[in-house]
């Protein structure tokens, strides 16, 4: 399994609203995330399209939860993208608990193949 989790999961950006301030889009003179992929919140604040719904999916979201993704916008991706942990190390069981809505374990309790071939758990 690949070690990083994030690229075989994508259930946060398929769980959570993911809400920013307004200067973080391209329409300001230091954002980068673009602004039509953005929905407006309030004077402050705008979220991820798709993500302010009761079956949130961001846009910048390519592929199947819990198979292959990748975010479209990677580069360019808001500051709660950037800040969310995946939970290897028990720090964000937010993760855990997105993963758990698409049926997927933990990330603490996943095999993984060190790099000498053998099978370990990771605690």
């Amino acid at each position: 399994m690949s070690a990083n989790f994030c690229m075989t999961c994508g259930a946060c950006c398929a769980t959570f609203r993911v809400s920013f301030y307004w200067g973080e889009t391209d329409d300001s003179y230091f954002g980068t995330v673009p602004q039509q992929l953005t929905q407006k919140l309030n004077h402050q604040r705008v979220c991820m399209s798709g993500t302010n719904q009761k079956q949130p999916r961001c846009v910048a979201l390519v592929g199947e939860v819990g198979q292959e993704v990748s975010c479209s916008i990677y580069q360019q991706r808001p500051s709660p993208c950037r800040e969310f942990l995946a939970n290897q190390d028990g720090v964000n069981p937010d993760c855990d608990k997105a993963r758990a809505r698409y049926g997927l374990v933990p990330i603490h309790v996943i095999d993984i193949e060190p790099s000498n071939g053998e099978q370990e758990i990771v605690a």
